[in-house]
């Protein structure tokens, strides 16, 4: 009977969605972070009948087809990408991306990596790195006098000294845009890499282009809402137990075919 098997598939599909909303409720905190999306597909169906099929007792077109459905598949886990509110923090390295854009970061391998988590942090060389200790490029590195930095929405870090009076420019950071957010693969820890589906990184200057600005003192919060989580995670309970009660009733059909014979 195929209503098991296409029950069963039903039910891991809503198995995945929860887990897809729970990785979601775990990560509400998390820095940057937006919520992913569990989309499905159809199977492919085992054609009785072919929509347009000559009828051959007197030859008539049949308008509609027998079509049974194989159950549903998992098609993508998408990312929905919007922006986060913005949380005062006060630190002066942490950074807030306000539009589109990643920090480019570089891994010890050397390969890049993007993010979108600017809590930054100064190695005891005084160069700038994340939190996992990662430089940032361009790499900049803030002398040990300096009293306070400085960075404006272009990304223009200045220092302030005691013994001067203007600030003195270490650098500038820079963005990375891609064609297609979605197609960056996690890696975790907040970092992303390039794929042949997100396209290049494009870097440029905040502002312009099309790429956001950055905030001093601020860093994005993520974009989970909570309460659609939550309602969405109630759905999927209510698909699976659906689900569930199909398989219940195909083997009780199947017990009754049984007795019969």
């Amino acid at each position: 009977m195929r209503a098991l098997t296409i029950a069963a598939t039903g039910m891991s599909a809503q198995q995945m969605r929860v887990e897809v909303i729970s990785n979601n409720l775990a990560n509400m905190n998390t820095t940057g972070y937006n919520a992913r999306r569990a989309e499905f597909a159809d199977l492919h169906y085992q054609q009785m009948t072919r929509p347009g099929t000559i009828n051959a007792a007197d030859g008539t077109v049949l308008p509609t087809g027998v079509q049974l459905g194989l159950g549903v598949r998992p098609a993508a886990v998408s990312v929905t990408l919007s922006q986060g509110s913005l949380s005062a923090t006060g630190g002066d390295l942490d950074l807030a991306i306000e539009g589109k854009g990643y920090l480019e970061i570089t891994l010890p391998s050397g390969q890049p990596a993007f993010t979108r988590d600017g809590a930054l942090k100064r190695t005891g060389d005084g160069l700038i790195v994340t939190s996992d200790g990662f430089p940032v490029v361009p790499d900049l590195t803030v002398p040990d006098d300096a009293r306070a930095i400085s960075i404006n929405a272009a990304g223009e870090v200045y220092a302030y000294f005691n013994d001067r009076v203007q600030p003195e420019l270490l650098g500038q950071f820079s963005l990375a845009g891609f064609s297609n957010e979605k197609g960056l693969e996690a890696m975790g820890s907040n970092l992303f890499l390039e794929t042949a589906a997100s396209g290049p990184a494009i870097t440029g200057t905040p502002g312009e282009d099309g790429l956001g600005t950055l905030r001093q003192g601020y860093l994005e919060d993520s974009s989970v809402d909570a309460v659609r989580e939550v309602t969405e995670l109630i759905e999927a309970q209510r698909g699976y137990e659906l689900n569930a009660k199909v398989i219940t009733a195909a083997d009780q059909m199947l017990g009754a075919t049984t007795q019969v014979r």
